[in-house]
């Protein structure tokens, strides 16, 4: 197809007004495309609201369907058929973390989307945190102080606080035992030197901190040795299984004369009250951890 230029007209004004009719419909036609893209995206949100939705109510549909379970077979099940406790709270966990996470897309979408969404009613432990706990503060202030109405300054009239609750890594350090050796320049021949302190291994490189915390991981906390084994190495400590038995059996036997007196107080009482609950532990290569 050829275009024919000289039959094109000359007049400047008819081509001004074709050229503004061409861009009132380029116009009309991108206005067009943005409502088309912002429906398309209202729709895809609303789908991503109504899935996630779906998704929380089956998390609790089966969170209450396990429950029916174990109540069922707490009442009419037989003995070997019994739902375990510590396997039920297993179940519980996982579904309450899965609705824990649909409910966070939910608020991210409601975020990006700058929808309110309607408040709900939490599980969480409510008041003020212990007392005992240490304090660090972070004050947010604002920059400049001057009023934004007529350039006055500005001055307190309270604040906003807040409590979260956070915790500080455990961090293996190293502890240095510097003892300087001094002499005499007169005689040449005395050496002084403070004594070496006691060690709770002798020989060992644990210190007393060390021994209690692996102490309460195991007995306290009922970890095995070899999984904290595990988590020393995590932080480039290799430590061995048999090194931590080793630390064990002798804090114990530091620990005798303590164990002695509290046997002694518990058994002078009239009445004991104990739970005989076997704490569960796992066999690792044949071998009890």
């Amino acid at each position: 197809m050829s275009l024919a230029l000289d039959d094109l007209p000359r007049d400047p004004d008819w081509l001004l007004q074709q050229l503004q009719q061409v861009a009132e419909v380029a116009a009309t036609e991108r206005s067009r495309n943005i409502a088309l893209e912002i429906e398309r995206d209202t729709a895809m949100a609303e789908r991503d609201a109504v899935r996630a939705e779906r998704n929380a109510a089956q998390a609790e549909i089966e969170k209450l369907r396990l429950l029916i379970r174990q109540l069922q077979r707490g009442r009419f099940g037989r003995r070997s058929e019994k739902l375990d406790p510590d396997q039920l709270q297993l179940g519980l966990e996982d579904l309450e973390q899965a609705a824990a996470a649909a409910e966070a897309a939910q608020d991210g979408m409601a975020a990006r989307d700058g929808t309110p969404r309607a408040p709900r009613v939490r599980r969480r432990n409510l008041g003020a945190l212990p007392a005992h706990l240490p304090r660090i503060e972070l004050l947010l202030d604002v920059e400049d102080k001057s009023c934004p109405c007529c350039g006055g300054t500005l001055h307190v009239i309270g604040e906003s606080r807040e409590e979260m609750l956070d915790i500080v890594p455990a961090q293996l350090r190293v502890k240095v035992i510097r003892r300087p050796r001094y002499a005499c320049r007169a005689c040449e021949e005395a050496v002084v030197q403070a004594p070496a302190p006691e060690r709770p291994i002798t020989g060992g490189m644990a210190t007393e901190a060390l021994l209690a915390h692996v102490l309460v991981a195991k007995y306290g906390d009922f970890l095995p040795l070899y999984r904290q084994a595990a988590i020393f190495a995590r932080q480039g400590i290799d430590l061995d299984r048999s090194t931590l038995c080793d630390w064990v059996g002798r804090a114990c036997w530091w620990l005798e004369p303590l164990w002695r007196q509290l046997r002694r107080h518990v058994m002078g009482s009239t009445r004991i009250f104990a739970d005989d609950s076997v704490p569960r532990t796992c066999r690792r290569k044949e071998v009890w951890c």
